[in-house]
């Protein structure tokens, strides 16, 4: 059976959309993910707006929601998610990061909600809603042909690499993730071991990396070395900087590929179809 994705936001840190981000988006981090006749969300950025719209429309009642981490630019979109205000459908949460802080994954998403910062409460949310926290590296079926591998990843505050294991096949989504220079990092090898696509916190270039270490993000270089040393088919090119315009996008995109034919670049809207 195949395993769909569609991206529903690319970007990271904030949303730009603008006359300049048009070709690839400009929406944070929210991907689609579609395992036979099951789908789920990886991560609640600003792209999950519109994706709730297509599940209201679509009549789609279950509802499961994995997040990396709670970072605004991967959760700010979770309180425009209609089906979450809609008490006929049921939405499951789940965390890996939260417990060793010692917070949940309810408590923050409350927060972010809570006066001032928001007029409307956690509570106005009328679906059935259950928050569930693991420890990044716990595996778990989420659906009863659906593997998911986890591991912790190397951002501050904490974050978790999916590894979604379907019909023979294997997808990866690893952001965000700061790469230590000349170390391999053992749990992403792991995780994107033999993968069918790793879609990887590419924010930065070689050139930029260096004034940046500290801040939580890697580079398409370092992903494209981890998929080669790994065994992994595809490299999908994610978690565009905001500064990155198009054009900009468009010269990466051709560097990368000269580099290694299994690269590409997400762009919003983008669906990958393994099968």
């Amino acid at each position: 059976m195949a395993l769909r994705i569609k991206f529903w936001g690319v970007r990271g840190s904030i949303a730009c959309p603008s006359s300049e981000h048009l070709r690839y988006g400009g929406n944070t981090s929210c991907i689609e993910v579609v395992a036979g006749e099951n789908r789920f969300v990886l991560d609640a950025g600003t792209g999950i707006r519109q994706l709730g719209q297509t599940y209201i429309r679509d009549g789609i009642r279950d509802i499961h929601l994995l997040l990396t981490h709670t970072h605004w630019d991967h959760i700010n979109g979770f309180p425009f998610f209609g089906p979450a205000y809609d008490p006929v459908r049921a939405v499951r949460i789940r965390a890996g990061h939260l417990l060793k802080a010692g917070s949940t994954i309810r408590n923050v998403l409350a927060a972010q909600m809570d006066s001032p910062m928001f007029p409307v409460p956690l509570e106005a949310m009328r679906a059935k809603i259950t928050f569930e926290d693991f420890h990044a590296g716990d595996e778990f079926d989420l659906f009863p042909d659906t593997k998911i591998r986890t591991a912790p990843l190397n951002h501050p505050n904490g974050a978790t690499g999916y590894r979604v294991e379907h019909g023979g096949r294997v997808a990866v989504y690893i952001t965000d993730t700061e790469h230590v220079p000349g170390h391999d990092d053992a749990n992403i090898l792991k995780l994107i071991a033999g993968a069918d696509v790793v879609i990887y916190d590419s924010t930065y270039t070689e050139a930029e990396f260096p004034n940046r270490v500290g801040w939580g993000h890697s580079t398409w270089n370092e992903g494209m070395r981890l998929c080669r040393m790994a065994g992994a088919k595809k490299l999908a090119i994610f978690h565009h900087d905001p500064d990155h315009n198009d054009e900009f996008m468009d010269r990466l995109a051709e560097e990368a590929a000269r580099a290694w034919s299994g690269t590409f670049v997400c762009r919003e809207g983008m669906e990958v179809v393994l099968d």
